[in-house]
C-alpha cells in the first residue's frame, strides 16, 4: 500500500470544504424554506433546519448576524435565508450558514412591528392605568423630532399661535437611519435629567414604514415609558401608527394636533375668563340681593322694632330655666345622699372586722359539727371492728383445734394433707395440735367406704 496517499478524515473533511466554499453556486445564495427544529443556543447562535417539500438542509445563523434581525424566528415560519453552504469539519457534516434572513410573504418590518407590539402589550406598558396625564397649563414644553423638518415647522407655528408665552425647549435628532433610534433615547433622556420641560412632544412628519422605523424600536418605546416628563407622540400623519404611540401618555395624529394637545388656546382662555368674570358678576349680584333681602327682614324683625319685650320674655325664660335647674340639682343631691347611704351600709357589711367575725363563728360551728362527726365515725367503726374480730376469732382453725381437732402436713409442713392417697405407709408427717405439733410416721393405712346414694 502506498501510505503517501492515506488521508486523514480531517483532511478529506477540510478538503471537500474548501471545495464547496470555492463554487460560486454555492455561495451567496437564497433559498426559501420553512423553519424546523429551531434552537437559540446560550451563545446567542441559531440552529434550524430549512426544508421544503422536496428536501432538508441543517443550518446556522451566528449571532453576530442575527443581532440584527427585526423579528424572532420560530418553527414553522417560512423565511427566505441568504448565504453559503460549508462543512462542518468535526462531523463532516455539510450545512447553510446563513447571514440574512425575511419572513417569505409577509414584510420583516411590520411581522417585528407586531412582535414587538405583542411583546411590550404582555409587559403592561400600553396600559391606560399606567399612563401620565398631561399638564393643563405646561411652563415649558420639549419638542424632540428634526430641526429641518415640516413637523418642527408646524410645531413651533401652532404652538407660538396658541400659547406664545410659553417658553419651547427644542432638542434637534435624527428621526431616520440607523443612528436615529439611539439620538431620540439620548434626548428623551437628557431632557428628563434638565428637568426644564412640563410635556414632551416627540415626532416627526409622515413617511413609509421604513422611515418611520425609528419610533418602532424598543428602545424607544421602554424610553418614552420610562420618562418622568408626559410624553405626546406626534409620528406621521392620522392614519400613521408607531409603537411610540401605544407607549406614550398621549397620541396626537399629527405634529400639529401634539401642539394644539399640549397648550390651550389663549383665545380660548381669554374667552372662559370672560365667561368666569360674567358669572361671577351675576352671582355677586344675586348674592347681594339675597343679603339685602335678608337685612330688610330682620329689620322688621321684633328684635329690632321691641327689643325690651324681647328682653323681658328672655328675662322670663332665664327664671324659669334657673329654678328648673335648683329643683333638679336638689333632686339630683337627694338621690346622690341615698346612694352613698346604701353605699355605706354596703361597705360596713363588707368590712374586714364583720368578715373576720363571721369566719370565727363558722369555724368554731364546723369544728363542733367535725369533733361530733368523728366521734359516731370511730364508735361505728369500733363496733365493726369487734364484730369483725369475734366473727374472725370463730373461723380460725384454733378454735377448732380447741375442741379436739388437729391438722396433718406433710414432711416439710408446707401442704395440709385432705386425703389417704396423699402418703405412704412410712411417710413422716406432722400433726398440729391446738398447744403444738406432733412428728409421726405412717405405719399403715386404711380407709373408709363411702355409703352408696
Amino acid at each position: 500500500m502506498d501510505q503517501t496517499r492515506v488521508l486523514s478524515i480531517r483532511d478529506v473533511n477540510r478538503y471537500i470544504k474548501m471545495k464547496l466554499e470555492g463554487d460560486p453556486k454555492l455561495q451567496d445564495i437564497w433559498l426559501r424554506g420553512e423553519i424546523s427544529n429551531f434552537t437559540r443556543h446560550s451563545s446567542g447562535h441559531m440552529y434550524f433546519t430549512l426544508k421544503d417539500e422536496s428536501g432538508r438542509l441543517k443550518s446556522i445563523m451566528f449571532a453576530s448576524y442575527n443581532q440584527r434581525l427585526p423579528f424572532a424566528p420560530k418553527d414553522g415560519m417560512k423565511v427566505l435565508a441568504r448565504g453559503g453552504v460549508s462543512v462542518y469539519e468535526r462531523d463532516g457534516a455539510y450545512q447553510f450558514y446563513v447571514t440574512a434572513m425575511q419572513p417569505d410573504g409577509i414584510g420583516s418590518l411590520f411581522l417585528a412591528f407586531e412582535q414587538l407590539k405583542k411583546k411590550l402589550e404582555g409587559e403592561g406598558l400600553f396600559a391606560e392605568e399606567a399612563k401620565r396625564p398631561i399638564p393643563r397649563f405646561p411652563r415649558a414644553i420639549g419638542v424632540i423630532t428634526s430641526p429641518t423638518g415640516a413637523a418642527v415647522r408646524d410645531i413651533l407655528i401652532t404652538l407660538g399661535r396658541r400659547q406664545p408665552s410659553v417658553p419651547v425647549i427644542l432638542y434637534p435628532v435624527s428621526v431616520q437611519g440607523t443612528g436615529a433610534a439611539p439620538s431620540i433615547v439620548r434626548a428623551i433622556e437628557t431632557m428628563n435629567r434638565l428637568a426644564e420641560a412640563d410635556v414632551l412632544i416627540v415626532g416627526r412628519g409622515g413617511g413609509s414604514l421604513e422611515e418611520l422605523w425609528a419610533f418602532n424600536e424598543e428602545a424607544v418605546a421602554r424610553a418614552i415609558r420610562g420618562s418622568t416628563i408626559p410624553v405626546i407622540s406626534a409620528v406621521g400623519h392620522e392614519t400613521d401608527f408607531t409603537i411610540a404611540d401605544f407607549v406614550s401618555d398621549l397620541r396626537a395624529a399629527t405634529p400639529t394636533a401634539a401642539a394644539e394637545l399640549a397648550v390651550p388656546h389663549i383665545a380660548e382662555l381669554k374667552q372662559g375668563i370672560v365667561h368666569m368674570r360674567q358669572r361671577m358678576v351675576k352671582s355677586l349680584h344675586l348674592l347681594v340681593g339675597k343679603s339685602r333681602e335678608r337685612w330688610r327682614h330682620a329689620a322688621r324683625s321684633p328684635y329690632f322694632t321691641q327689643p325690651r319685650r324681647t328682653l323681658l320674655a328672655q328675662s322670663e325664660r332665664l327664671d324659669r330655666l334657673r329654678d328648673r335647674l335648683v329643683f333638679r340639682s336638689q333632686a339630683q343631691a337627694g338621690r346622690a345622699k341615698e346612694r352613698l347611704a346604701r353605699l355605706e351600709g354596703r361597705l360596713a357589711a363588707s368590712s374586714p372586722m364583720e368578715q373576720a367575725a363571721f369566719a370565727r363563728k363558722r369555724a368554731v360551728s364546723a369544728e363542733r359539727a367535725l369533733r361530733q362527726s368523728m366521734g359516731v365515725a370511730i364508735k361505728q367503726s369500733q363496733s365493726s371492728f369487734g364484730s369483725l374480730v369475734r366473727q374472725l376469732d370463730a373461723l380460725s382453725p384454733l378454735k377448732v383445734m380447741g375442741r379436739g381437732y388437729s391438722l396433718v402436713y406433710n414432711e416439710q409442713e408446707k401442704e395440709l394433707i385432705r386425703s389417704i392417697g396423699e402418703v405412704q405407709p412410712g411417710d413422716l408427717i406432722r400433726v398440729r395440735l391446738a398447744d403444738g405439733r406432733l412428728d409421726c410416721q405412717v405405719w399403715g393405712i386404711q380407709g373408709e367406704e363411702k355409703p352408696n346414694g
